[in-house]
């Protein structure tokens, strides 16, 4: 009886805090499914979970890291970089394509880990400094909370970041947040090199009162999703990934063992349609608010 007891005191924090997890998040369970890694092309790796995208660039001067999906998934993610062989100490640069939790929630403990720097847009990287949203945020009041991320630094829009040969080039693709990033990068395998874009999101979901028609803490989100469409249309893209994996079919463009043949993964009209959907969708949202007849 006291062993029970003992145990009962033991897990039932855990049980009560999962459970707390699931109310907060009915979706990160789902999110979080472990996925095995594997490689994309090249350098270029899938490290993430299965429902939350993480890409590892390698090279023999260390290596970079998009994404850090939930805090949960940081475990995960690392024992997905052990699994391919690379150690997790030879990441020397973690970059992000929004500042929510579910993107941004593990970088904290990467950080952590192994010692790299963390580069963000410049209103990234005051949430991600916080752990928290703030004020501009389409969906503030809504997002939840995550680990603050010490000593991360800004860049500018269309900076070139570089670990080695490695160089990813930041993209401006702001209005699901106003700091979001699109990153592009060339990988090369056997004398064939694709260009891969991480596109981020570019959905218009918002907290309940928030209007992209006359938002007065983001007056300019309408602007910047265009922005960041046409940033996508002109872009060179090989390879299109993106944060949450099925925004961009991935997992029907590789085999159930995770192999990626260069036919399947292969799509240089990916990008334009993903922009394309994202207008569709911001036009109709926009005219839910206006109370126009959607198009």
């Amino acid at each position: 009886m006291l062993v029970r007891r003992a145990l009962l005191a033991l897990f039932l924090p855990l049980s009560i805090a999962g459970a707390q997890r699931a109310r907060e998040c009915p979706s990160c369970a789902e999110w979080n499914a472990p996925h095995r890694p594997f490689r994309l092309h090249g350098d270029t790796y899938f490290v993430g979970t299965h429902g939350l995208s993480a890409i590892l660039i390698t090279s023999p001067a260390g290596h970079v890291l998009i994404d850090a999906a939930l805090p949960e998934s940081a475990p995960l993610i690392r024992a997905n970089i052990e699994a391919l062989g690379f150690r997790v100490r030879d990441v020397k640069l973690i970059v992000n394509s929004h500042a929510h939790f579910d993107h941004a929630g593990g970088v904290a403990e990467l950080q952590r880990a192994s010692g790299a720097r963390v580069l963000a847009s410049a209103w990234s990287t005051e949430v991600m400094t916080r752990g928290k949203s703030v004020l501009g945020d389409p969906q503030y009041g809504t997002v939840l909370d995550y680990p603050a991320v010490r000593g991360v630094k800004a860049f500018d829009f269309g900076d070139t970041l570089r670990v080695g040969p490695i160089a990813i080039v930041a993209r401006a693709t702001p209005g699901h947040t106003p700091g979001g990033t699109s990153w592009s990068w060339r990988s090369c395998e056997a004398g064939r090199c694709l260009d891969f874009v991480y596109a981020d999101s570019q959905t218009p979901v918002s907290s309940d009162g928030f209007l992209y028609t006359k938002s007065a803490a983001y007056p300019g989100a309408l602007a910047d999703f265009e922005r960041g469409h046409a940033t996508l249309e002109r872009l060179s893209c090989d390879v299109l990934i993106t944060p949450h994996p099925t925004a961009s079919s991935l997992w029907e463009r590789v085999t159930q063992n995770g192999e990626t043949p260069a036919k399947s993964l292969v799509d240089r009209d990916g990008c334009k349609r993903y922009a394309a959907t994202a207008r569709r969708a911001l036009a109709q949202r926009v005219a839910q608010e206006r109370g126009d007849r959607a198009p």
